[in-house]
């Protein structure tokens, strides 16, 4: 397998690109606006884009999706509760076939209800539902209490080696692993959803206090 997490700018975003080398197809997730850069990569490793993959549906990640899919042939991907914008609807648990590789959709509704993470082989593109010693952005009622079960019941629930590529370099460092943010991110560490969401609440304060950036 080719893997690489490609630095879009923007937001500090990360898009993401998968290879089977052998069978020569390529899956792209979020462009975020910089098609080119994934142009480039496929064109580079002489393969053929079968999927472009959004983990959720805002502009800063589905930027040049459309662009990259119709010039490729590629299928636009979404979960199914973003509308009728994808050519493939997934939900929780469907797989992708990339040649030999295998790629795992897990719906994450949270920050948007449409989240989803994808999971090829011990890689985990985590969108905007896993930063490293962060989590995305959500209200403190609804939102909330979805995204700390996709969180609790999905995610941490993968082998602690499981490696964590984020949707934004918004850590300390571009990615991590389960089990390193189940030892330091501040809101996995929370022992309930009441402390989740006190810290969600007051994340400058904590923030401040504890100089995270």
């Amino acid at each position: 397998m080719l893997f690489k997490q490609v630095r879009t700018g923007g937001d500090r975003n990360f898009g993401y690109f998968i290879a089977d080398r052998k069978g020569g197809f390529a899956a792209v997730v979020d462009p975020s606006g910089a098609p080119e850069l994934f142009f480039e990569l496929i064109e580079k490793n002489n393969v053929n884009l079968k999927y472009v993959i959004i983990t959720h549906d805002h502009y800063d990640h589905t930027g040049g999706a459309s662009e990259l899919a119709r010039q490729s042939s590629a299928l636009l991907v979404l979960h199914r509760s973003a509308g009728d914008r994808a050519d493939l609807p997934v939900g929780d648990g469907e797989e992708l076939d990339l040649g030999g590789l295998t790629l795992k959709i897990i719906h994450t509704p949270g920050h948007t209800k449409d989240s989803i993470c994808v999971l090829v082989e011990e890689i985990l593109i985590t969108g905007d539902t896993l930063f490293v010693g962060k989590v995305g952005g959500t209200d403190l009622d609804r939102q909330a209490r979805d995204e700390y079960d996709s969180l609790h019941k999905k995610l941490m629930t993968l082998p602690d080696e499981t490696r964590v590529y984020p949707g934004h370099d918004y850590g300390v460092a571009p990615s991590s692993t389960i089990g390193e943010e189940k030892k330091t991110n501040p809101f996995i560490r929370r022992k309930s959803f009441e402390d989740f969401v006190d810290l969600k609440a007051n994340w400058a304060e904590y923030k401040l206090k504890h100089g995270i950036k």
